[in-house]
């Protein structure tokens, strides 16, 4: 079977890294144009264009595919190496460009898309930071027949796993990495075979994980401590949980809540103990232990060490108190 791969970060390499080893045929490499990133800002390939390269596969960086866009010379270029293909179907995953009708339309089977949600729960471009923050216990991988819609196309195959209380984005990304890349080489198998059935995805339950802002990131006292902790998981590695003392930010890389007669009262954000275990500061309901910390320029370090090279007192307020 010959596919088009489209896509950009990690996620999407581990898919096509799969598809691969499974002898799939993938002469075309869709993914977002060269970004700057690092220190020197310099102009770095998306990890889907590093691995394509290193298995001398055609790369094509549209800007945009709409034919009449502001793009439109790059969606024309990028029509006419997809057409040259002509492709069985065109894997998506977390590519990062909305693809119109004549892009769904040009393989043979269509574009499938490895999400990772259960949809129709959690459609969007953050499911995984979504699913951490509102408490959910399980997640899964969906493998979408695409339409025009935001993740609403049918459901091919959907697997589910278990959130764990300790998951953050970054490990639950890499079990569902794997996850997404084992079933769309199932699907394409089975549809090799004509066995793929589609079905359409539930009216109830849709909900939508909006992309991540770096203002959420900012920690808000105010709120139950079993809401910070989880969203403390929520943002690591990005864009990271953060308070400030005394002007200077910090940023919170592991928490855990505790119960109120535990942990003592307090105004929010106001420091009640500090040990070796961690520092407990007063939420709105219950009190939040931090147990990783890190000081801007600095190293993410457990809460004893961090502690060695920061004054922190009890009774003061941290940023975002009341």
């Amino acid at each position: 079977m010959k596919l088009i791969f489209a896509g950009t970060p990690a996620f999407a390499r581990v898919a096509l890294e799969r598809l691969l080893a499974a002898g799939f045929d993938v002469p075309l490499v869709l993914t977002q144009p060269d970004r700057p990133a690092g220190r020197g800002m310099k102009l770095q390939a998306s990890p889907v264009k590093a691995l394509a390269l290193e298995r001398g596969i055609a790369v094509s960086q549209p800007r945009g595919l709409r034919l009449d866009g502001r793009y439109a010379d790059d969606a024309a270029a990028a029509r006419q190496a997809i057409d040259a293909v002509r492709a069985d179907a065109m894997v998506v995953a977390a590519y990062g460009l909305i693809l119109p009708r004549w892009v769904l339309d040009a393989p043979r089977l269509g574009c499938l898309n490895i999400h990772a949600s259960l949809l129709p729960r959690w459609r969007g471009a953050a499911p995984i930071h979504r699913a951490i923050e509102a408490g959910d216990t399980e997640t899964g991988v969906t493998i979408m027949q695409m339409d025009e819609g935001l993740d609403t196309g049918d459901m091919l195959l959907r697997e589910r796993i278990a959130i764990r209380e300790n998951d953050t984005t970054g490990s639950l990304h890499d079990r569902l990495a794997v996850l997404g890349g084992r079933l769309i080489v199932e699907a394409l198998e089975i549809a090799a075979c004509g066995g793929l059935r589609a079905e359409p995805q539930p009216q109830e339950g849709v909900t939508y994980a909006h992309k991540i802002e770096k203002a959420e990131a900012v920690i808000d006292w105010t709120q139950p401590a079993t809401a910070i902790a989880r969203r403390v998981r929520a943002f690591d590695p990005f864009p990271g949980a953060h308070t400030t003392h005394a002007g200077e930010a910090i940023k919170v890389w592991a928490a855990e809540p505790l119960a109120e007669p535990r942990a003592g009262k307090g105004r929010a954000g106001e420091v009640l103990a500090i040990g070796p275990e961690g520092i407990t500061v007063a939420c709105g309901e219950g009190a939040l232990r931090l147990t990783a910390l890190q000081r801007a320029g600095g190293k993410r370090l457990p809460a004893a060490d961090f502690l060695r090279g920061f004054a922190l007192a009890t009774g003061e307020v941290l940023g975002g108190g009341a």
